[in-house]
């Protein structure tokens, strides 16, 4: 309902933004978005956080630009695997600090969001990866059209249809949701909590990684700064979406509604010409209303339940 509000206000002001094109442009800006922020969604369910993302994408962008600049026939899929193998990594290393560490998520991934970027900065020496240093199918990869869709779209759809069958028709994804709702019942229940939380941050390294290669693919350039502040969009997107901070609730059709939402704001505040800083006002707002909202809705239930 708040989608098809804001669509019709925003056409009304600016009729270009009914155009197919413009659509297009929405679901290519929020592709990267949704791969990631489907996995934070896990991470989120088992009452964690991931702020490390963004530097986990920037770090596997340069590692994986660097490699591509040195080998120009280098193939894009290999790229990708690799580029999911080096994030597969730098999450394990935050599953072992939060899991067997026993350091709380917000500290642990705060302190590897800047571990990570200043890996950035040692690897890449402070220079940049261009489009001139890219093969031409690398670049591809992300924003060719075999299919008269792009790339980068048809695989966060696959990301997206693959999180929903893991999350609901699997063993481990029900897991997790127990995890998230009742961490004591899981364990008599002979769930391995530690086990639960290891594999959630494993898999928000290796979506980041995925969000790495396809960055630097889509945007032709791999930065030191690349990625900046976007861990705060894979939250808000989540959470924006119905994802519950207190553990035990969010879907994947809703963190696509709130990708949707927030690229639809992103995109009609540019159209309208407002300044992007805005843009992060409103998504800092939008948290705070979803997380107020979501405590009023969790004391509701609970006086109902012990009344």
């Amino acid at each position: 309902m708040i989608i098809l509000i804001l669509v019709a206000a925003v056409s009304l002001r600016s009729p270009s933004f009914l155009t197919f094109n413009n659509f297009r442009d929405i679901l290519l800006n929020i592709s990267i978005l949704v791969i990631v922020a489907l996995a934070q969604t896990m991470v989120i369910i088992t009452k964690g956080i991931d702020l490390s993302v963004s530097s986990m994408v920037a770090l596997t962008a340069m590692m994986v630009s660097f490699i591509v600049k040195q080998y120009p026939g280098f193939p894009p899929l290999a790229a990708v695997l690799i580029g999911m193998a080096i994030g597969c990594v730098l999450g394990m290393f935050n599953s072992l600090i939060i899991a067997y560490g026993k350091v709380p998520p917000i500290i642990a991934t705060l302190g590897t969001l800047s571990i990570y970027r200043g890996l950035v900065f040692l690897y890449s020496g402070g220079t940049w990866i261009n489009a001139f240093e890219m093969s031409r199918p690398f670049k591809l990869l992300a924003k060719g059209t075999p299919l008269g869709i792009p790339n980068i779209i048809i695989i966060a759809i696959i990301v997206a249809v693959a999180a929903y069958y893991f999350l609901n028709y699997t063993r481990t994804g029900r897991d997790i949701y127990a995890v998230g709702s009742n961490p004591d019942a899981a364990q008599y229940a002979g769930i391995r909590k530690q086990k639960i939380i290891f594999l959630v941050y494993i898999l928000t390294g290796i979506a980041s990684g995925l969000a790495g290669v396809l960055w630097a693919s889509r945007f032709e350039s791999a930065q030191t700064n690349t990625a900046a502040g976007f861990e705060l969009q894979t939250v808000a997107a989540s959470i924006v979406g119905g994802v519950s901070t207190s553990g035990g609730v969010g879907t994947v059709p809703g963190v696509l509604l709130g990708s949707l939402l927030l690229g639809i704001i992103q995109n009609a505040l540019t159209l309208i010409r407002i300044s992007p800083f805005w843009q992060l006002a409103v998504q800092g707002l939008l948290i705070l209303i979803a997380v107020v909202t979501d405590n009023l809705i969790s004391r509701r239930v609970q006086k109902r339940v012990f009344k």
